[in-house]
């Protein structure tokens, strides 16, 4: 007879027990390595941003006022999201009202304004280049705040990525003339708004471990919308819109394919990757926007891929492939 207490019962309670281990395991595993490329798939999304903002610059509207329609138009479709998980709100501490926003006043509003400031006081390239800081502020901040574990190598993987997206942007040339370019008020006010979106990855990260993706998704722009009206009132700028009805059909159509595609979409996949994403791995998955960019560019404006980008594009990938097979081997 075959009791649990004897010898062949006890084996065989024990490789159940491991193959549910191995079982769990591998799903898991799964899971990790599915999150990391969605946030890779989240990110390259916001490289079809330009296909849509180029009619409305040309239209006369204001950075600040586009950003602003767009956050109007994605809280209009969040906000029934919003009222089904309200009740995730109760439970929120102080320092989770600070992360939610850090994410939408910092990361949403503020380092795009940042951004913009920067492109008008300094140099281009500068202000470009100083954006690839990015992932050193949120491996920092996930260190400090989130006591993550970087994987091993992760130094390297990360210089070999950074010099990658060096590659994709200014090519085997460098950009300066002199050192001092670093040195003024537009690279200045492009290392804010690089720490600010680099910060957004870790708060982002702290609040799909406390609620569910799509509520952080929905908080995001709906809190973010009382600075940017703010702003635009203080700013002051008259509203041009075109009055013929073509010209204001293709504004209304490319306004709701930016709000919905780049903004709400892409942010949906994100965070959903993000719930089984290190921040600071995730950071790395974020540098397939400047991948996406380059092919719009040459999609788009007809520039030919050069030598140096396609192997920026194979440094980054390769950095990618890695960091996904090592994080769902952790897991």
């Amino acid at each position: 007879m075959l009791t649990p207490y004897s010898g062949k019962g006890i084996k065989k309670m024990e490789n159940v027990s491991s193959k549910f281990k191995l079982s769990s395991t591998g799903k898991q595993a799964d899971r990790s390595r599915t999150g990391f490329w969605l946030v890779v798939l989240g990110a390259a999304l916001w490289g079809a941003d330009p296909l849509f903002r180029i009619i409305l610059l040309r239209e006369h509207i204001t950075p600040t006022q586009i950003v602003l329609l767009e956050h109007i138009i994605i809280a209009l479709f969040v906000a029934p999201v919003l009222w089904k998980h309200r009740s995730e709100i109760k439970g929120l501490k102080l320092r989770h009202i600070g992360a939610l926003l850090f994410l939408s006043w910092g990361g949403s509003a503020i380092a795009t304004i940042l951004f913009t400031l920067g492109l008008t006081h300094g140099d281009l390239n500068a202000v470009l280049l100083l954006q690839k800081l990015q992932p050193i502020f949120a491996i920092l901040m996930a260190r400090m705040l989130l006591k993550e574990q970087l994987p091993k190598q992760f130094g390297w993987m990360l210089m070999v990525a950074l010099a990658g997206t060096y590659l994709l942007t200014f090519g085997f040339t460098f950009p300066f003339g002199h050192v001092n370019d670093f040195v003024k008020v537009g690279s200045l006010l492009s290392l804010a708004a690089a720490a600010l979106w680099g910060g957004s990855t870790v708060m982002g990260r702290l609040m799909v471990g406390k609620m569910e993706y799509a509520t952080v998704t929905s908080l995001r722009f709906i809190l973010a919308l009382p600075l940017l009206i703010g702003i635009t009132i203080n700013q002051g700028d008259p509203w041009q819109f075109p009055t013929a009805a073509g010209p204001l059909a293709a504004v209304s159509i490319n306004l709701l394919g930016q709000a919905l595609l780049p903004g709400l979409l892409s942010l949906l996949v994100y965070y959903k990757g993000l719930t089984t994403t290190k921040a600071s791995v995730a950071t790395l998955a974020e540098l397939s926007f400047p991948m996406v960019g380059v092919l719009m560019n040459w999609l788009i404006a007809g520039e030919v891929v050069t030598i140096a980008q396609l192997c920026g594009f194979m440094l980054i990938w390769s950095v990618l492939f890695i960091i996904s097979r090592r994080s769902a081997d952790a897991s």
